[in-house]
């Protein structure tokens, strides 16, 4: 008879406790990615109350950026290193202290040096969830793994989009970031408690700790295939057009359209948060988690018809050449923004679909961690400078018009190199096109 029938669900073995840690992993970066766009959230009421402008707001993602390309360099490292469990929980804590120097900051200075440090530890940290889902998802449901936390993650990009702005409205701009600093506080607890089940269920398992998904070889780079290349620059223009925007999307549907921060409605704030989720495309906040929206709902679909059917290289031409006509239409028509922002949301739901799984069918197995940590580290430049850029386009020319002329060329770039990828991968053995 199993030794541990008598434990029933209670036991390491069994899949309860394994889809447990599942759910508690998935919300490492909850509090992250709440957090990360809540200054782009309520970016009207803290320009108003910290008297800064566009340009200040950008230079916020940008700093969050440069630390994450610091910490890109040895988080994998530190990973192998000293284990999951205690790289998480150094790399939640330093979220948390980032979030933490954001929101009681006083002027800009203080806040650069939050968002430095909050970078640092977020990107990290999805480092360590990367290595803790395979340590536990390897050969099993590893996919549905990554796809559930991405879920999770997504949600709380939706919630920040369509909460910070009330709360900022009902009790100031300091509460709003307040509550981004609490949820990455508990973020660290679900660290805490992963702890305590790894450590427990490792003796039992035989658990053996997987390597970290983004160390980084720079000798091995310069030995990788053309279309790499191709794979790792379509990623950053494409991602340097999405979420520069979106981070900074706001204050332009509220300023352009008309869009209000939040829903005028009576009651209590759960009452009036609800009201902002029914009334999404009405918001200017809500506007913007359009894109992030769609993703929640269709990027587990993606994900399938991709394996299914291949196609990867075309499905990324396809989503690249949707992004040119979004920016031109917000920027230069008084087209409603909520169809140009389904069409940027169908986008960023095919093109993430297909690149990321492309590159192990590019890459040799071994040198996995090397590829996808270059191609973090390349886009992080990406979200570095064009957050800034915006933000300063904004101010210079007192219009929208050149920011999104910006945005479309990115899309533009996106799409150059998407062909190149097709028609590099149709010369060769079609290894994208096919199932």
């Amino acid at each position: 008879m199993d030794a541990s029938a008598g434990l029933k669900w209670t036991h390491p073995s069994r899949r309860f406790y394994r889809f447990g840690i599942l759910v508690i992993v998935s919300f490492f970066l909850y509090g992250s990615y709440f957090a990360y766009d809540s200054v782009g959230a309520i970016e009207d009421y803290l320009m108003e109350h910290m008297k800064i402008g566009q340009s200040d707001i950008g230079s916020m993602y940008s700093l969050y950026s440069w630390g994450a390309i610091v910490t890109l360099f040895f988080a994998g490292w530190l990973i192998d290193r000293i284990g999951t469990r205690k790289s998480s929980m150094l790399f939640a804590g330093v979220v948390t202290l980032g979030a933490v120097i954001v929101a009681r900051a006083a002027d800009m200075r203080a806040v650069h040096i939050g968002r430095f440090i909050f970078g640092a530890g977020s990107e990290a940290l999805i480092v360590a969830q990367s290595a803790i889902l395979a340590r536990w998802f390897r050969g099993k449901e590893l996919a549905f793994a990554f796809g559930a936390s991405l879920t999770i993650m997504r949600l709380a990009t939706m919630f920040s989009f369509n909460t910070e702005a009330l709360i900022a409205e009902r009790m100031g701009p300091a509460a709003a970031l307040w509550v981004a600093a609490g949820l990455c506080v508990l973020s660290t607890g679900a660290c805490a408690l992963y702890a305590l089940l790894d450590r427990r269920a490792e003796p039992l398992l035989g658990l053996s700790e997987a390597a970290a998904g983004d160390r980084i070889d720079m000798g091995a780079i310069f030995r990788f295939k053309v279309s790499y290349w191709h794979l790792t620059l379509l990623c950053l223009f494409f991602y340097s057009a999405i979420f520069p925007f979106t981070s900074l999307s706001t204050n332009f549907f509220h300023e352009k359209f008309g869009l209000p921060l939040a829903v005028d409605a009576e009651g209590g704030f759960i009452t009036a948060a609800f009201a902002n989720f029914r009334h999404m495309f009405s918001t200017a906040p809500g506007t913007t988690s359009i894109v992030t929206f769609m993703s929640l709902l269709f990027a587990p679909l993606a994900g399938i018809l991709v394996d299914r059917f291949g196609k990867r290289a075309a499905i990324m031409v396809l989503g690249s050449l949707l992004m040119i006509p979004v920016y031109l239409l917000l920027g230069f028509t008084g087209l409603a923004p909520r169809f140009p922002m389904l069409l940027l949301g169908v986008s960023f739901v095919l093109v993430p679909a297909a690149l990321w799984p492309a590159v192990p069918l590019i890459v040799e197995k071994g040198r996995l961690g090397t590829a996808y940590g270059f191609m973090t580290l390349v886009q992080n430049f990406g979200l570095m400078l064009f957050p800034w850029l915006n933000g300063r386009l904004r101010e210079a020319t007192g219009t929208y018009g050149a920011s999104m002329l910006m945005f479309s060329c990115l899309g533009a770039a996106a799409l150059a190199f998407a062909l190149m990828l097709l028609r590099n991968d149709r010369r060769g053995d079609a290894v994208l096109e096919r199932p």
